[in-house]
């Protein structure tokens, strides 16, 4: 199903740089927050493992954008999943949800890899409470499907995400906090990938081939 709405290439690059400077303005000011402290002369242990922290937290989620939203190469690249496993993983460190990966890794078209990357941020504000976020890779290189289960409480698919994926037009329009689930429809028709949403009361489950 195509997207009900259409975002001009400029429109789309400048709310997705807003969206990544959204993600990573919490550690870096906490990085500044320990900069601060040590200049006052006091609590250098905790100033230094705020800065160390919130710099790892910062890396973290730089890294996975790189993947999630950058080029990450020229036209036509493929992507490791596992490197995306590890981007994945690292970034993870910092969210309230247990994660866990599972799948055999292979090299796929960059926008499938982007995809996927793109599917956990919506299992993530799935459960904004926290609680668990597996995904499972299968069929290989040659017909991969991505299955992301998130369980938690307060389950709900992301009302935007779902507004988009019914194929109806959206009653705002898209902006920072939007472009995300976006973006993430964008890539399932560019990836020739199609989204599936199944939801009980236990979890939900996106699922993409």
């Amino acid at each position: 199903m195509p997207l009900p709405v259409t975002l001009s290439a400029l429109d789309l690059g400048a709310l997705l740089c807003s969206r990544i400077c959204h993600d990573i303005i919490s550690p870096v000011g906490a990085i500044n927050n320990g900069l601060e402290l040590l200049e006052e002369g006091g609590a250098d242990e905790d100033a230094m493992a705020l800065i160390k922290s919130s710099a790892r937290n910062a890396s973290a989620r730089l890294q996975f954008a790189r993947i999630a939203f950058g080029a990450a190469g020229s036209a036509g690249v493929q992507i490791d999943t596992g490197d995306a496993q590890n981007v994945a993983n690292e970034y993870f460190k910092n969210e309230k949800p247990e994660f866990s990966w599972e799948g055999t890794r292979v090299l796929l078209p960059k926008n499938k890899v982007k995809l996927l990357l793109n599917l956990l941020l919506i299992g993530n504000a799935a459960i904004p409470r926290g609680g668990s976020l597996a995904v499972r890779l299968e069929g290989g290189d040659t017909e991969p499907r991505f299955v992301i289960t998130v369980k938690g409480r307060m389950l709900r698919v992301p009302p935007k995400f779902l507004e988009l994926h019914s194929g109806a037009m959206p009653d705002e329009p898209i902006d920072a906090h939007s472009v995300q689930p976006y973006y993430t429809l964008l890539l399932a028709e560019e990836a020739g990938m199609k989204i599936s949403i199944h939801a009980t009361a236990e979890d939900i489950v996106f699922s993409a081939e």
